[in-house]
């Protein structure tokens, strides 16, 4: 296996750490074997990036045989657009070097958890918008196959998670309706949003519930194509919902109820891209 870390300068002079775990191809095996992708970015509230909700999944998607990649982006007090434009180099590096890292190019999937999943949403709605264009990037090289949510952060609206949005935009956000319009996500879906896969709980009292059904009903009404998950139980923050990703406080507690996510993304996956079942 490959294993690298690297960094991506941030357009204030912050770096995100760009961390990629590549399964290599052999010739007693199948040495022309490529793989679908996760880029996967952590939430945190835009104040921190969660390690339950890196690492972890990280491995979980290389049991499954996907190669996997973690964007740690930065946070407050970096704003918008620092971490898009960070997802944008991640997504142009992870497919420039698709060959290199046995990657189908066609099955990039950006997958985000909490306030991740909305840099990831927001990134799936905007990779072929003005800021990413304006810093040089050709839409084709960063353009996301696939949005996998876990709880996200969607709306600025009534069922906000304010911290999430206070630290995206810094004091720009307080007192600007307009611009606060614009990052709630469910306002501005197009069909250039990629087939999406979105799961939450109903019990989540941090990003509720409605952020999900919000960014699922534009979807469906943008003609997206979308999964949607939403169990009975579980707190925010339950990345696999195991030990392994609860906190020394076992703060979590029992989640159970959403395991199976994992196994349900993958037949997702293996149900969009050819590279996925091929050699299943």
């Amino acid at each position: 296996m490959l294993v690298f870390d690297e960094t991506i300068s941030g357009i204030d002079d912050t770096e995100a750490r760009f961390r990629g775990y590549v399964i290599e191809n052999y010739a007693d095996m199948d040495a022309e074997r490529t793989r679908p992708a996760v880029l996967i970015l952590p939430g945190g509230g835009y104040r921190r990036t969660s390690a339950r909700e890196a690492e972890p999944i990280a491995r979980r998607m290389l049991g499954y045989g996907y190669q996997a990649f973690i964007l740690d982006y930065s946070c407050a007090p970096s704003t918008y657009p620092v971490a898009l434009l960070e997802t944008a180099e991640a997504m142009r590096r992870i497919r420039e070097h698709a060959a290199e890292w046995h990657i189908d190019p066609n099955a990039i999937v950006v997958c985000g958890f909490s306030a991740g999943g909305h840099a990831a949403a927001l990134f799936a709605e905007r990779w072929n918008g003005e800021e990413t264009r304006a810093h040089g990037y050709d839409p084709e090289s960063i353009r996301p196959n696939g949005l996998l949510l876990g709880y996200p952060v969607i709306t600025s609206g009534p069922y906000a998670h304010r911290g999430s949005v206070e630290h995206l935009l810094g004091p720009r956000g307080k007192d600007d309706p307009a611009l606060l319009d614009l990052f709630s996500l469910e306002k501005h879906v197009t069909r250039d949003v990629p087939p999406t896969f979105v799961w939450t709980t109903v019990t989540d009292e941090t990003v509720p519930v409605q952020n999900t059904l919000l960014f699922v009903n534009a979807l469906v009404a943008a003609g997206v194509n979308v999964e949607v998950h939403v169990f009975p139980e579980g707190r925010h923050g339950s990345a696999l919902g195991t030990n392994e990703t609860d906190n020394a406080d076992r703060w979590i507690g029992d989640l159970t109820c959403v395991q199976p996510w994992p196994d349900l993304a993958d037949a997702w996956i293996r149900g969009r891209f050819p590279a996925a079942t091929a050699w299943k």
